[in-house]
């Protein structure tokens, strides 16, 4: 037999050559990386690299630096992604002029779109326009899948459009009253409105319920809570269907659940990983056979992850989180427009939404492989803690009485605030940056225009909506008291600038200077006057001619003086900004100064 090295080029490093590397080798390169950036001192051990690297999740979870197998050695492999071939691109439409809908539904189904999500009802199409909406659709070929504040009459209503019609696998009438509860606190009969939509289902032979965990999500809840709501729902409409005279297996087949992606792609490949291997075992405590424990999953890209300034970076987000979802297993995905936050999607959003998936289906190929992060240490590990964490929530919500219960007595939504807290907490330290938003803003852009959602549409806060609140009010601008020559003062003029502009206050640069009167000069100029002043340059300006730079600039008529960094002693000013500053707080103090 051949040995491995003997078919590696001349030149190249054979596979099995040289020593086997160790934890304790990555600890000691890892190390040397940290010294050098001042992360660690030369007297730290070099262990301490994994508690400098390792990143914590919004549910407290750790995410390790570096993957390993004994990470995994007694961890069950359960959950993995079972899609056989491409993904379903399902399409989302949310128009209610019918006419406007049914042409965006066939440009998109003639242009690589597979199924179709429509909106009907409130925010939607009206329930009389579902057969206008759906006019030219073959049914037989596209599913449908319904979403409506009235579940039952959006049912009946397309169930007298496809009245004789063999429906597509995967056509599903949507509804999800517990989802109507945690979203709006509605008052609804679930049991009711299951037995009823279930019973419309069955005879068309369709789906009949989603278990949509993004009504938790878009309320701000993180991943684990998101698993942990949706297998309490699911279990809840299991229960109703039983009880209405379906079998579990029966009942569990007329299931769709949807979950939201985000462009954080590890924690979502092993969130979709998670909720199979919970569902199955939620399946398995029920009874129902090994085969019949299947979770058909949708998965949709995150509404509060984008944003409404600098929407064109919503197309790089929901790429990386519809790959998180292929990635996955998902069985259908919905990439939404980047422009969702400013109005209904045109011609050119919808274009952009449906070529996400076809690039990473024919191009990048993601579809051929079932299970393309198996086998990959972290992922495993973050799917089984994951899964362990949804499993507590879960039991969290049973022993409050179920999902209506948690939402009743205020459990849920309070552990969600706490999640809600702490991920704002980190959008104003900038410890988790939004890109076009929190970090690098652009002042200048120009929003495009989009045509409004229709009344009762369900606006859903973006997280950076602290942000986008003081850009919506542009509040003036500063003058950059830039100190010494470009090298010297751009970089803290650059983070000042942007961290300035994050809040909708603008920045005035007059270049290099190189003494107080040329900054004084530039100032007095006609361009400064600005009440407000922010000193820019290194540590050795700062501490050469900082203070005598400051009270010039207020005998020259500012009224508020900043420093970006920290101020010598000596240097006396009204307030700093530096890499950690709590960013909002920052911005809203120096915006009541330029009031």
């Amino acid at each position: 037999m051949t040995s491995p090295s003997a078919a590696v080029p001349e030149g190249t490093i054979p596979l099995d050559s040289g020593p086997e590397q160790t934890s304790a080798d990555w600890e000691r390169l890892a190390a040397g990386v940290l010294r050098k950036s001042g992360r660690l001192s030369e007297s730290d051990d070099d262990s301490l690299v994994w508690d400098k690297l390792t990143r914590t999740t919004l549910d407290g979870i750790a995410v390790t630096p570096l993957g390993t197998p004994a990470l995994v050695g007694d961890l069950t492999t359960s959950g993995r992604p079972d899609r056989a071939g491409d993904w379903d691109v399902r399409g989302w439409f949310a128009d209610p002029d019918a006419k406007n809908t049914a042409a965006d539904i066939a440009l998109d189904l003639d242009n690589g779109v597979n199924s179709v999500w429509l909106q009907v009802g409130a925010g939607g199409v009206p329930a009389t326009d579902v057969a206008a909406a759906l006019e030219g659709v073959l049914l037989d070929v596209a599913p449908v899948v319904l979403e409506s504040d009235d579940a039952v009459a959006a049912a009946m209503a397309f169930a007298a459009h496809a009245s004789g019609t063999e429906l597509a696998d995967g056509t599903n009438l949507g509804a999800d009253p517990l989802g109507q509860v945690v979203r709006d606190g509605a008052e609804l009969d679930v049991d009711a409105i299951v037995s009823a939509v279930a019973d419309k289902a069955t005879e068309l032979g369709c789906l009949a319920l989603v278990v949509d965990g993004t009504a938790v999500h878009d309320l701000g809840a993180s991943d684990v809570q998101e698993l942990g709501w949706s297998l309490a729902a699911g279990a809840a409409y299991l229960r109703s269907l039983v009880a209405a005279g379906h079998s579990v297996a029966d009942a569990a087949a007329l299931l769709e659940f949807r979950y939201a992606a985000t462009d954080e792609q590890f924690p979502t490949i092993a969130k979709l990983r998670a909720a199979r291997r919970l569902w199955a075992r939620v399946l398995e405590l029920s009874g129902v056979e090994e085969s019949s424990r299947r979770q058909r999953q949708h998965v949709v890209t995150s509404r509060p992850m984008m944003t409404k300034y600098d929407p064109w970076v919503n197309m790089l987000r929901t790429c990386v989180a519809s790959f998180s979802a292929g990635v996955g297993g998902a069985d259908s995905v919905t990439v939404l427009p980047f422009d969702l936050h400013l109005g209904l999607a045109d011609v050119f959003s919808r274009r952009i939404a449906r070529n996400t998936s076809a690039l990473l289906i024919h191009e990048s190929h993601l579809a051929r492989v079932a299970d393309p992060a198996g086998g990959a240490y972290a992922i495993e590990k973050l799917t089984d803690d994951l899964a362990i964490a949804g499993w507590a929530e879960f039991s969290a919500i049973e022993a409050a009485g179920g999902a209506a219960a948690a939402v009743a007595d205020g459990s849920l939504q309070a552990r969600i605030d706490g999640v809600v807290a702490d991920r704002e907490r980190q959008i104003a330290l900038r410890k988790r940056p939004l890109t076009g938003l929190s970090e690098f803003p652009n002042l200048d852009e120009t929003l495009p225009e989009r045509r409004p959602y229709a009344a009762g549409h369900r606006a859903v806060q973006p997280w950076g909506h602290a942000f986008e609140a003081l850009r919506d009010e542009p509040a003036g601008t500063v003058f950059l008291a830039t100190m010494g020559t470009v090298a010297a003062h751009t970089a803290r003029a650059t983070f000042a600038t942007n961290l300035f502009a994050a809040g909708g206050i603008a920045a005035v640069n007059p270049g290099r200077n190189d003494d107080v009167d040329a900054v004084v000069a530039a100032y007095t100029g006609p361009d400064g006057g600005q009440p407000v002043v922010c000193l820019t340059g290194n540590d050795k300006a700062y501490a050469e001619w900082g203070a005598e730079l400051a009270e010039a600039l207020r005998a020259a008529g500012a009224t508020h003086v900043i420093l970006a960094g920290k101020a010598p002693e000596g240097v006396v000013v009204d307030d700093t900004c530096a890499m950690g500053v709590d960013a909002l707080d920052f911005l809203n103090r120096t915006r009541e100064k330029l009031a």
